[in-house]
């Protein structure tokens, strides 16, 4: 989801479905139901997220993530657990807390960063990935490969989470109403240290958030800024920062990013764009869009078929 507006109409339905993902805060649930049986599981006209969706653990062997962000998978995924001395995982009904080991990892030492340097007690970590990767029944359209995440931009609290809370407790919104700016009374310069402990890390390629956040990063950081360059605006991201990892160096099927250029993004030019009234408050569409068509696991690499067919790894 780069940053740039000429590529905003390729990349226009993983926006939407990622921005109202991150504006409708959906709640958890604590009594989360199986999905049924399918009942022609080799149409080949089935959505491929029916088939990823169904299968709750990951593969056994070498962790590899396979295709693009939008249309990928992951063999060898691990599970971010659920709760360490300095991150808590949310959202657990949903099953989402697998990635790339090399995502697990980042995550793990991004919260005793954010300890250290912001005073967090931890992060709060929400979606990262299915066991094997693949697109999802709902919310993003990418976070398939195992090498996104997404950590809360509220501090974990300084108690061991329920998991009732875990489902239903909301993040910190941290732009202000008219998103022109951050919100004062939500944004502390604890947030922009979390911010750049994540972007120095050298796997990470690019982190999104709102503009408005953005704006403030650049107007607020302090010393070496060169990290600046990885935080994109974009669509949504105002509860959350969506951490993105360049390809696991191996991964040879991995179809990543190329690295972002052009500065550190805080020209007047760079963030005029995302502060236009046409892009704060789009008309609405004059006919209903269409539903995009689901992807099939034709359309997906031929390799994430074995991954899907693999057995479970043993646990």
């Amino acid at each position: 989801m780069p940053a740039r507006p000429i590529l905003i109409p390729l990349l226009f339905g993983i926006v939407c479905a990622t921005a109202l993902s991150a504006l409708a805060q959906d709640l958890g649930t604590l009594q989360p139901k199986p999905l049924p049986p399918l009942d022609h599981p080799k149409d080949p006209k089935l959505a491929a997220k029916e088939l990823f969706a169904r299968k709750l653990k990951p593969t056994a062997g070498p962790a590899n993530s396979i295709g693009s962000y939008a249309k990928g998978c992951l063999a060898g995924g691990e599970a971010m657990p659920i709760t360490g001395d300095t991150w808590q995982v949310m959202r657990l009904s949903r099953n989402r807390n697998w990635g790339h080991p090399d995502m697990i990892a980042l995550l793990k030492r991004l919260s005793v960063k954010a300890h250290k340097d912001a005073g967090w007690p931890g992060i709060l970590v929400g979606d990262i990935g299915q066991p094997r990767g693949g697109p999802a029944l709902s919310g993003h359209a990418s976070h398939q490969l195992g090498i996104d995440a997404d950590v809360w931009l509220t501090p974990m609290p300084d108690h061991l989470l329920s998991r009732e809370e875990r489902e239903e407790m909301s993040a910190t919104m941290i732009v202000r109403d008219d998103r022109l700016d951050i919100d004062p009374k939500a944004w502390t310069p604890n947030h922009w240290m979390v911010l750049r402990d994540a972007a120095q890390e050298p796997a990470v390629q690019r982190i999104f958030v709102n503009a408005a956040i953005k704006k403030a990063l650049c107007r607020d950081a302090r010393g070496e800024r060169s990290w600046l360059s990885k935080i994109r605006p974009w669509y949504g991201h105002d509860y959350h920062f969506h951490i993105r990892l360049r390809c696991p160096i191996g991964d040879k099927e991995c179809k990543g990013q190329p690295d972002q250029g052009g500065g550190d993004g805080c020209s007047a030019s760079d963030l005029a764009y995302w502060f236009k009234d046409s892009i704060i408050h789009p008309e609405p569409p004059k006919e209903p869009s269409k539903p995009a068509h689901a992807v099939t696991l034709a359309q997906m690499p031929a390799e994430c078929r074995k991954v899907l067919n693999a057995p479970n790894a043993k646990q």
